[in-house]
């Protein structure tokens, strides 16, 4: 594995929550150990509006620069770590070039929450995003070998932040 920072892509269908959550999160949170970028297999026109205002509002992000990305723009480039946030993607995610560490960190789409609670699923999908990425950036990746790597990344997908 090449020193940090590691190069991360973040993969659901549409790239317009999930991923775009979790490519600004990582930016904001832990740009000194990961380079990371977003895409989807098919993505929507642009990212959800509530995805960013919850970038916005909760975390003092600036999101100028959020777009939804086709994942066939990051075909040739090479990736330390590949994480797919939605099972669609998990499914049809293609092969990337220097085998990369791919996991699948599950990930309820919070649009899918009913228009009332809709806000809160954004905001509640943040801070699970945020935790798993907490765990993750204190991995010490550069110290294990491919295998426990994979398996401690993917392990990630199991934790859940305690209840506030």
């Amino acid at each position: 594995m090449t020193q940090s920072p590691y190069k991360i892509l973040f993969l659901c269908t549409g790239n317009s929550a999930r991923s775009i959550l979790s490519e600004f999160l990582c930016r904001q949170f832990f740009s000194d150990k990961f380079e990371a970028y977003s895409a989807g297999s098919d993505p929507k026109d642009a990212p959800n509006p509530m995805a960013l205002t919850v970038l916005k509002e909760d975390f003092n992000i600036d999101v100028s620069d959020a777009r939804s990305k086709s994942w066939d723009e990051f075909k040739d480039v090479n990736f330390d770590f590949v994480l797919t946030l939605c099972d669609d993607a998990k499914e049809s995610c293609p092969v990337w070039p220097g085998q990369p560490v791919v996991a699948h960190w599950s990930t309820k789409d919070p649009s899918d929450a009913p228009e009332e609670e809709r806000r809160k699923a954004f905001s509640r999908t943040a801070q699970l995003i945020r935790f798993r990425l907490e765990l993750f950036a204190s991995l010490p990746i550069a110290k294990l070998d491919r295998l426990k790597l994979e398996l401690e990344t993917q392990a990630i997908s199991t934790n859940t932040p305690p209840e506030a």
